[in-house]
């Protein structure tokens, strides 16, 4: 395969679940073939989207075994070590590069407030251990996020920190400073459902890492901003906006509004969430089928494929 590169969209893949909360491993199949045909430019999991805080250490990791070998070098896989414990991500890292992982992805350790100076140390040897790109995803609502200084001093020591993935407000000035700084050496990437991706490419992201039910219209969307057809993207991207800021009122209400579009779209046969979740009530099933109603008639116009048969969400008892 060759070298990576986060040129477009790259999907977060959801962690499938039978109705007793086991996972659904077949299932993973339809979720990686599905972002196949979409021609994203990765995939990476189990991340937040990917309920990777209710798994199971061995799940993760077999989670991200499991994908690369069904994508078996079709697609890249980037796999994403979450945990405040540095010998544990640096073993799991190193672990995942031998498995065939294309990058890590890593949540700033957040748990506790941690000064800069003991980030650069934690992402520091975890760089030793590996070889591959290193995403960092500075996700920390409310709160500072990383240095510009931060991401040039890391930067300067390993080479193979490509990545940052920043899911905060008003970041067009952030974005213009780092790609600006090193040189486009380290890019960034737009989080938080690829909300402001519009803005965001004009202001020079590499990329945008959405839920992977909209991923498919997204690349549509990042295809026609970048070759200069703004106005095209934005009819596009204003048919999708409405599914994306619906579905991001919380964490835990995302994972059922993107696995109930996943079922009508024919991809996932169950649209469970692993517990401990919240309930999703009449109210709120009834819009997430209009929206999914709404995105399925924009598939149509756009004329991608979509399921003869259209599911509804209904809330698991």
């Amino acid at each position: 395969m060759a070298a990576f590169k986060i040129n477009g969209v790259l999907p977060i893949v959801p962690t499938p679940f039978n109705r007793d909360g086991t996972i659904e491993w077949k299932a993973l199949d339809n979720l990686l073939e599905f972002a196949i045909n979409a021609k994203v430019c990765g995939v990476c999991l189990p991340a937040y989207a990917s309920e990777f805080y209710k798994l199971r250490e061995t799940e993760r990791r077999e989670l991200a075994c499991q994908a690369i070998s069904i994508v078996n070098g079709r697609l890249p896989v980037v796999a994403q070590v979450n945990h405040v414990s540095t010998a544990f991500v640096e073993e799991t890292a190193r672990d995942l590069e031998d498995a065939g992982a294309a990058a890590i992805s890593i949540a700033v350790p957040r748990l506790f407030s941690l000064p800069e100076r003991d980030l650069l140390r934690y992402f520091d040897r975890i760089l030793e251990s590996i070889t591959i790109p290193l995403i960092i995803q500075d996700f920390n609502p409310g709160g500072v996020t990383l240095s510009l200084e931060f991401v040039k001093t890391l930067h300067a020591h390993h080479e193979h920190f490509r990545y940052l993935k920043l899911e905060e407000p008003m970041m067009s000035g952030r974005v213009r400073s780092i790609v600006e700084e090193t040189d486009g050496a380290v890019g960034v990437v737009d989080g938080w459902g690829g909300t402001f991706m519009i803005e965001l490419i004009d202001a020079g992201i590499c990329g945008v890492m959405p839920g992977l039910a909209v991923s498919d219209l997204l690349q549509i969307v990042w295809e026609r901003a970048r070759s200069g057809n703004k106005d095209s993207a934005y009819e596009l991207f204003q048919c999708v906006l409405p599914q994306i800021v619906y579905s991001l009122q919380s964490l835990e209400f995302f994972h059922h509004v993107e696995k109930a579009l996943l079922v009508a779209r024919g991809v996932l046969a169950d649209s469970t969430v692993r517990d401990a979740t919240l309930t999703v009530d009449a109210k709120d099933q009834a819009h997430i089928n209009f929206l999914n109603q709404k995105i399925l008639d924009l598939l149509r116009r756009q004329e991608i494929g979509i399921p003869t048969a259209i599911s509804t969400f209904v809330a698991p008892a």
